[in-house]
């Protein structure tokens, strides 16, 4: 008897499973979108610096001009996503994206190019804020890291997919179709997110227990949709209240917030950022002088990358994310410090990609996916969706300020030493006290539901 009872069961699970991911595979299209738009230009930007003839400044604001619309973004996301609800903030992202790829793609100006990467920026932003949120929120516990990992690894195909599309487009020089590409995923995520659930804890903010209910039964099962109900009542206000930027300040709460804000900034200026932005030119200087030959070992790169964060999205659910961010930030800090010694000694050839695997590896697997989990983890349900939208507001515009000045500041270090050894080794330092910093404030998350991380937080201790 005891037999065929659990076989149904069994299957009723594996079926929920199987449900969460569907809907996390639907959703992520936003995260694959990021990574697409914001790395599609370290391709396109050899082409566009041709055709537009950019100086340095103009190169810079080129690349970074989408963070912008990524700083605006959260802000518009945030509103949204908590007033009309998860979904909704999704539909408006994927517009952004495809006006961005349509107005990229085919631009009369470098000022309407920018303008354009400023509205595809805007979808960045507000995926930044909403998709972690929302996979963290329909995410049974033991799966949470996995699940939110997935929005990491969802930015890394994206990413690669478009040094993929770069360097084979690159042998026509082809720069509008790789800005245009991204338009038929963009049509996917709108379409597809009619077919997603709401996040049941943001249905039952809003009261509309009976929806919230049969989303926590399709999640996990009925005795599960029952459980979470329980904590998610404990954990919430009976009353609708605005929810204002002062109450993230208050006793408990301001830690968790310290902690996002501070890992959403070294994550940023930590230089893998550089990397991804400026790869094939990093490539160039370093003896891949075709720009063909650069793509290519950006690809290679960017199928690493894809290899680590694979790696993470097995491991952060059996190691923890402290064990995580710690290896990844230490590995960073070598990698940086091998880095400058590279173009200080003018080393070429294939160390040159060895040293950039060592740096991007341990971002992929550490500081990259830890930071957005631990960002979507440590706050409470009603806080979640304010507190995410300022910690990604800090993360773009720490990209916004690594973008911008990367070129200039080559120009200068290359004029003024002969090399840019000095940048990574800058980066070097920023890892370092991104390593300190998770050492000492971050607290590890692992295996507990969010009603217990967000409390332990007024509790006066860690997670």
């Amino acid at each position: 008897m005891a037999t065929s009872t659990a076989a149904p069961m069994a299957k009723a699970e594996r079926s929920s499973t199987v449900y969460v991911y569907l809907v996390a595979a639907v959703v992520s299209l936003g995260s694959f979108l990021m990574g697409y738009s914001l790395v599609i230009i370290s391709g396109a930007i050899i082409f566009l610096k041709a055709a537009f003839n950019l100086n340095p400044t103009e190169v810079g604001f080129a690349v970074s001009s989408a963070a912008i619309g990524c700083i605006l973004g959260p802000l518009i996301g945030g509103a949204i996503g908590d007033r009309l609800g998860r979904r909704r903030a999704l539909t408006l992202t994927g517009l952004f994206f495809a006006a961005s790829a349509i107005g990229t793609a085919f631009p009369s100006s470098m000022s309407e190019f920018n303008a354009f990467r400023v509205v595809g920026g805007l979808g960045v932003g507000i995926a930044s804020a909403v998709l972690p949120i929302y996979l963290s929120e329909i995410a049974p516990a033991s799966m949470r890291g996995r699940l939110v990992a997935v929005y990491q690894l969802a930015m890394v195909i994206g990413g690669l997919s478009s040094t993929a599309v770069s360097y084979f487009l690159s042998f026509s020089g082809n720069w509008r179709w790789m800005l245009g590409a991204q338009f038929l995923p963009a049509a996917g995520l709108i379409l597809g997110v009619m077919f997603v659930p709401e996040s049941p804890r943001w249905l039952m903010e809003k009261g509309r227990l009976n929806e919230a209910r049969r989303v926590l039964g399709r999640i996990g099962g009925v005795e599960y949709a029952e459980s979470e109900e329980r904590a998610i009542v404990l954990a919430t206000s009976a009353k609708q209240e605005k929810v204002a930027i002062k109450e993230l300040l208050r006793s408990g709460t301001r830690v968790a917030l310290f902690i996002a804000v501070s890992l959403a900034v070294l994550q940023q200026l930590s230089g893998d950022n550089i990397i991804f932005l400026y790869a094939p030119i990093i490539f160039q200087k370093a003896g891949f002088v075709r720009a063909q030959d650069a793509l290519l070992q950006t690809v290679l790169m960017s199928c690493w990358n894809l290899a680590c964060t694979l790696f993470a999205f097995w491991l952060v659910d059996r190691a923890g994310r402290r064990p995580l961010l710690l290896a990844g930030t230490f590995g960073m800090t070598i990698g940086f410090v091998l880095m400058g010694m590279i173009f200080y000694f003018g080393i070429v050839g294939w160390r040159v990609l060895a040293v950039v695997l060592l740096c991007v590896g341990a971002y992929a697997a550490g500081l990259a996916p830890v930071s957005w989990l631990i960002m979507s983890e440590i706050f409470s349900t009603r806080l979640r969706g304010r507190a995410m939208a300022v910690a990604s507001f800090a993360v773009w515009v720490s990209f916004f300020i690594s973008g911008q000045a990367f070129p200039p500041a080559v120009a200068y270090l290359e004029k003024r030493f002969g090399n840019i050894a000095i940048a990574f080794w800058v980066c070097a330092c920023v890892s370092c006290l991104a390593f300190i910093f998770a050492s000492k404030m971050v607290p590890e998350t692992k295996g507990k539901t969010l009603e217990e991380i967000a409390a332990s937080w007024t509790k006066g201790k860690r997670a």
